[in-house]
């Protein structure tokens, strides 16, 4: 599995979901998959604890639309974005999985469980849609939730808390579960609940503007995420470029 700018990517659609069905299909113990955006490059850039939270994962996909240009720059290789809505499409879309949804809130949720269900498969409104207090990641009851998931057990777990909490969540609860694959979606569970922020329309996301549609729907948070990945770039790429 390749490694750049110091995340183990799988930049395959086909791939990430083929390792996905394999680990389910031979129920193997749990592990987790990363969705990493330009947000999580910067942090991983940033932090090497979190390095090591995100490089514990079975892999990354790449949910940014300027890494496959960075890549392009510095390898002269072409690989695509995959983003965390549309793995979560893809696998939901499947109707082949039981799922545990978890994160977020009720708002959220309820509404989410009705779309889905409507959309893809009646099946899911019988599942679990778990909504966790607002904590910080050392303080939630990983045992406690591990034995609820435990017990549903479920092939697909979907985490919902947002980068960094998320993937650190991820890796804290791993210990404690039998089987099946976390993803970690952040903010897959708005766009598909039909009640909060939606996605870029697709030709923004084409044209490598989507920061663009997140800033005027959040902009506290969002050009604050953007100064800080803009801050790291240029060391970001000259440190790729001494590793190529």
């Amino acid at each position: 599995m390749p490694t750049y700018f110091n995340i183990n990517y799988e930049f395959s659609r086909e791939t990430a979901l083929r390792r996905i069905s394999d680990a389910v299909a031979m129920n193997a113990p749990a592990c987790y998959v990363c969705v990493a955006d330009g947000n999580i490059l910067q942090m991983v850039h940033r932090d090497k604890e979190y390095r090591k939270v995100v490089n514990g994962a079975m892999f990354s996909i790449c949910d940014s639309s300027w890494v496959p240009i960075f890549l392009k720059w510095i390898y002269g290789m072409k690989v695509r974005q995959y983003c965390g809505s549309r793995i979560f499409e893809d696998i939901v879309s499947a109707g082949k999985y039981k799922m545990y949804f978890l994160g977020s809130s009720q708002t959220i949720l309820k509404p989410l469980r009705g779309q889905l269900s409507s959309k893809y498969d009646s099946r899911i409104a019988s599942m679990t849609f778990e909504e966790l207090p607002f904590l910080s990641a050392e303080k939630f009851d990983y045992k406690g939730i591990a034995e609820r998931i435990n017990a549903d057990a479920p092939d697909i777990i979907w985490i919902s808390l947002g980068a960094p909490k998320q993937e650190m969540f991820m890796s804290r609860l791993k210990p404690y579960l039998g089987r099946g694959v976390m993803i970690a979606v952040g903010a897959a569970f708005k766009f598909y609940s039909g009640v909060s922020e939606k996605r870029a329309p697709e030709w923004m996301i084409n044209s490598h503007l989507e920061f663009i549609y997140r800033i005027f729907q959040d902009p506290e948070k969002q050009i604050l995420r953007c100064k800080d990945i803009v801050a790291c770039l240029p060391q970001i790429l000259t440190e790729e470029k001494r590793r190529k």
